[in-house]
């Protein structure tokens, strides 16, 4: 008897038929679709019901107003850096700059620096979520490099335009530095009018999980503070439990599916994945938020780290709508200006990093497969960058100055 013609090596994609137990366990890719969809829902619920908690601890924006008001440049981005980790919002921190210069108690010169320093704040969100994929290394691995490499691309645009902007405030006589002086030319020439503030669907659309979430707080705690602390706690579990059944639920033929639906269609190529970045930033006016979502699909494998960066590139440039928007219904001269430099700020970091891809990509690459052998370097990297060196920076200026 003859042996049997071997078959040859099979076509991708396909796979050994299911036994019955694990075709019963096998949901169809619809209902795959569905749960992609709460869960989606979940996390922006999470996102909101963490930063309004955080909010809530910080006094709505009061103690934010104190701790970004100064008019010495390494305060005004530390105090940036920190009020963006506190609400977890770069939109929210930027559009309260603006309306500190419009009201004056702000001057331009430092309002570019706080601005930087939101950019940079803005990325421990990434950092957070990223943290969800523990439990696979090579998920994590993949997550992580994604996060870190938004992170670095905010880094390292502020390590080369905070000193060059600090130092040229001496090369003209107002005292404005480079940024700070075309921001103001630019806004000479356009004439915004106000505008009615826009509506975003995203918080109307989980309102109601909120409104749940603050009225948990409100029963069982007794003070504002305490209130703010256990909404943004209830948000941080929300979260977990969304990122987490969202990585499960990409596997298998529907992850195959949604890869083939990206790589067909948002991720195409470089511009459609950093329009995507843009339009969707714009219609949600987070950037944490969609960033923060392209993590764990990087993690799962569905897009790859090549076509993740135009796309967070583009989001970074999507978020600077908020800032046009609250200083259109604000035109003062100086609010305007407040809002061209964070969207020049962006516009060069695209400038900058996207023909210099292969360094933020291979510094996060590095770093990723680091934290993925040992995650004391992700703990590290987190508290030291985020916390430790702005609150310490941050209160040694301040000591300084007094």
């Amino acid at each position: 008897m003859g042996m049997a013609a071997d078959p040859g090596p099979k076509p991708p994609g396909s796979e050994l038929p299911l036994t019955a137990p694990a075709r019963a366990r096998e949901h169809p890719a619809w209902l795959r679709a569905i749960y992609a969809a709460v869960f989606l829902y979940l996390f922006l619920c999470a996102m909101n019901v963490m930063g309004g908690g955080l909010q809530l601890f910080g006094d709505h924006s009061d103690r934010l107003q104190d701790l970004l008001a100064s008019d010495n440049p390494v305060i005004a981005l530390l105090g940036g850096v920190i009020a963006t980790a506190i609400v977890q919002s770069s939109s929210f921190t930027t559009a309260i700059i603006v309306g500190l210069v419009g009201a004056g108690q702000m001057t331009l010169e430092t309002a570019v620096f706080a601005v930087m320093g939101a950019n940079v704040g803005t990325s421990i969100t990434n950092n957070i979520v990223a943290m969800t994929t523990m439990r696979i290394r090579r998920q994590f691995r993949r997550a992580y490099t994604a996060a870190m490499t938004h992170g670095f691309i905010n880094l390292l645009t502020v390590s080369l335009l905070f000193p060059l902007e600090w130092i040229s405030q001496s090369w003209f006589s107002n005292g404005q530095g480079l940024l700070t002086n075309f921001s103001m030319w630019f806004a000479g020439l356009l004439g915004l009018g106000p505008r009615e503030k826009w509506v975003n669907p995203v918080t109307v659309m989980t309102r109601p999980v909120v409104d749940l979430c603050n009225l948990f707080g409100d029963v069982f705690t007794t003070t504002e503070k305490a209130q703010g602390v256990v909404v943004a706690l209830l948000g941080l579990m929300l979260l977990f439990i969304s990122l987490v059944f969202m990585v499960t639920n990409l596997k298998g033929a529907f992850l195959r599916r949604i890869e083939g639906l990206f790589s067909s269609i948002f991720f195409r190529n470089d511009l459609l994945s950093g329009t995507s970045g843009v339009v969707s930033t714009i219609i949600v006016q987070s950037s944490s938020v969609t960033t923060s979502l392209m993590v764990p699909l990087v993690g799962a494998g569905a897009i790859g780290l090549r076509r993740a960066l135009p796309f967070m590139l583009g989001c970074n440039l999507g978020t600077t709508m908020t800032a046009v928007i609250a200083a259109s219904t604000n035109p003062v001269a100086t609010a305007v200006g407040v809002a061209i430099c964070h969207v020049s700020f962006n516009v060069i970091a695209v400038c900058i990093w996207y023909p210099l891809r292969f360094v933020p990509m291979g510094l996060a690459t590095w770093y990723g497969r680091l934290a993925a052998r040992s995650r004391q370097y992700y703990f590290w990297f987190l508290g030291i960058v985020y916390f430790v060196i702005p609150v310490i920076g941050y209160l040694v200026s301040r000591i300084m100055l007094s």
